[in-house]
């Protein structure tokens, strides 16, 4: 396989219940359901761009999980999806990570994430790992690992030309010097706020541009603004433009943009322009909230194709 994606980061066994509503402080409420789903921002992002990623370019996750039944699960989702893991490092001084996670019959969703053998994950794996950055086209990190390994591969990727694209989630605030690292920086507009020391709320694809715009002045050299099913907002100093969410029923939004930002990577790998890989994983994400679960609701490359305009 000629170059690839190297997906950097966090792999958890989500705990999903369905309720009706969200619960208030302090409120116990009855669930109507309880599943169990290999997830994890890094491990989703990875299932995404391998089952969106043309055949010919490798994906691999780089990794930490504990040596139990989950990390087992992890794993075998993993290679299901094509993804090579050998490079996911299993550990016995922790247990895999995990996520709670509550989802509202409205499709909306809160999550708990618990790090176990996620935040093992150190710079010293990135460094063990250094030749992979020879061979890699884009790396996709998120931010449930420590966040000195995710500077370390992102620094490491810009050094070896490496398209190195950042969801910065969870949300919290980050350096210019971790962003200087950044070739395309994907909040969403909780993110973003968090990111510009803002009070969150719903934004306008022109209220996004402005947003993203002052994002860029923090040292990314490109921008996109994630606005659910508004779709979402590109920006760098040359260019800007909207791609319009898809009319689609969301019953679950859990991994939505997870699997945008699998589907972006293995668009921008294939050498797909700017505006037809946001399409690309805009119509992934459309997709992915019509089902419930995280890895279980990423679609696959024909079916994004399908969605598309002809």
């Amino acid at each position: 396989m000629s170059g690839g994606i190297l997906v950097v980061g966090s792999l958890n066994c989500d705990y999903v219940a369905r309720v009706a509503r969200m619960p208030a402080p302090g409120e116990t409420i009855t669930g109507s359901d309880l599943q169990i789903h290999p997830g994890g921002k890094g491990a989703n992002q990875a299932v995404a761009a391998g089952r969106m990623a043309d055949a010919s370019l490798e994906v691999r996750m780089l990794g930490c999980v504990g040596e139990d039944a989950a990390g087992a699960m992890l794993l075998g989702s993993l290679r299901g999806a094509g993804v090579e893991d050998d490079t996911v490092r299993r550990v016995s001084d922790a247990p895999t990570g995990s996520a709670l996670i509550w989802v509202a019959d409205s499709g909306e969703n809160s999550i708990i994430v618990i790090p176990g053998a996620n935040a093992l994950l150190s710079p010293d794996d990135i460094r063990a790992q250094e030749p992979l950055f020879w061979k890699t086209r884009v790396a996709l990190h998120q931010l449930e690992t420590p966040l000195e390994t995710v500077q370390a591969s992102l620094e490491l990727g810009q050094l070896r030309r490496v398209v190195t694209i950042l969801d910065p989630a969870p949300a919290q605030p980050l350096s210019p010097e971790l962003l200087r690292s950044v070739d395309l920086l994907t909040p969403n507009e909780t993110e973003a706020a968090m990111l510009l020391e803002e009070k969150p709320g719903p934004l306008s694809a022109e209220n996004a541009y402005a947003i993203a715009q002052r994002l860029l002045e923090r040292g990314p050299r490109a921008v996109i603004v994630k606005l659910g099913g508004n779709g979402a907002v590109f920006v760098n100093r040359l260019q800007q433009f909207h791609v319009p969410g898809l009319p689609v029923k969301a019953v679950d939004t859990t991994a939505a943009g997870d699997t945008f930002n699998g589907a972006l990577g293995a668009a921008i790998a294939e050498g797909r322009e700017m505006r037809e890989a946001v399409e690309f994983a805009n119509a992934a994400a459309a997709i992915s909230v019509t089902r419930p679960g995280a890895q279980p609701s990423v679609p696959g490359r024909e079916e994004v194709e399908a969605l598309l305009p002809k």
